[in-house]
């Protein structure tokens, strides 16, 4: 194996969460520095592949995406770094492609012991054919209210809405339509909202302690989660150490079921009864300074730092094909 010599953070890109993604990169490139690893930060634009190609004639480089979104996430990128050959930090293209569509991957890991709440999948263009006024009354009539209305790709609650009036249903449809071309409506689940993020640094898999996500608006929109003081995060959660296995156990097992690998992050909900239930899986948490997944790794007595280069190690260790 190469001794490490250099490690790639890929940020931006053209997606809606390109602020996101380059916040995230410059905290993992701080946190590399920190341990002396030279670090370059790229971004993903039509200079990509000649960077790549370029870098992989060096022995030793390790490229690490923290690309957020639409290309970062759904593979596409990802099978450009396999086809360049370089060695990475995060899931393969075929496991991107299952857990960026949350439609697939709530079919995927729902199981007797893991709930997803029930819902459809509206097409843009079915939505206008047949009739928003009549198709929105036939959803509400079927799940209730509230409702969750989301594009069915992407992240960071963008087009996202809480639906708790019949009244709001359109607007929310509109706003997720400016999203995505497909629209997931699906039954509001109240309770405590979780995070559990999952990491595997060669040694084990292992879920970190849970974060439990208070927003002050009542929802953890974009806003919530990337403006400081929006959300209120306590780390472990409140909740009973059962309760905690648990959960943990939904994330470990949607990172298996999905194929993930490295790192990922599953939002889950428990309801009164004590009821979990996955609400979709992130194959790249955000890093920045108001994200998740640091919070987990502090709370777990780790150090960022560390975590990222056994990340980093890791994946150049592995076999292409792994």
């Amino acid at each position: 194996m190469s001794e490490l010599s250099k490690v790639v953070v890929l940020a931006g890109g053209l997606s809606h969460e390109r602020d996101v993604s380059l916040r995230s990169g410059r905290r993992v490139a701080l946190a590399l520095r920190n341990r002396d690893i030279e670090v370059i930060e790229i971004d993903s634009d039509s200079s990509l592949l000649t960077t790549l190609l370029a870098l992989s004639g060096e022995p030793g480089v390790v490229l690490f995406p923290t690309l957020h979104g639409a290309s970062g996430e759904d593979g596409s990128i990802r099978d450009v770094i396999e086809i360049v050959g370089l060695p990475y930090v995060g899931s393969r293209p075929e496991a991107c492609r299952r857990a960026f569509n949350k439609p697939v991957a709530k079919g995927i890991v729902a199981s007797p012991t893991t709930r997803v709440p029930r819902g459809v999948v509206l097409p843009h263009s079915t939505f206008r054919e047949l009739g928003a006024p009549a198709l929105l009354d036939a959803i509400v009539k079927k799940f209730g209210l509230p409702l969750m209305v989301k594009p069915t790709e992407g992240g960071s609650s963008l087009g996202a809405t809480l639906v708790k009036e019949m009244s709001k249903l359109p607007e929310a449809m509109i706003a997720c339509f400016a999203y995505g071309n497909d629209a997931l409506i699906e039954e509001g689940i109240s309770g405590t909202e979780i995070a559990i993020s999952v990491i595997d640094d060669g040694t084990r898999l292992r879920a970190l302690p849970a974060v439990e996500i208070v927003p002050d608006s009542g929802f953890y929109s974009y806003d919530a989660r990337y403006t400081a003081g929006l959300t209120e995060f306590f780390v472990p959660a409140r909740i009973e150490d059962d309760l905690a296995e648990r959960a943990a156990i939904v994330a470990l097992e949607a990172h298996k079921h999905l194929g993930l690998r490295d790192i990922s992050r599953s939002d889950l909900i428990i309801d009164e009864h004590g009821e979990i239930w996955f609400l979709e899986v992130n194959l790249a948490p955000g890093m920045t300074e108001t994200s998740l997944l640091p919070q987990s790794v502090e709370a777990a007595g780790l150090d960022i730092s560390d975590v990222y280069l056994s990340l980093v190690t890791n994946a150049l260790a592995r076999s292409p094909l792994e």
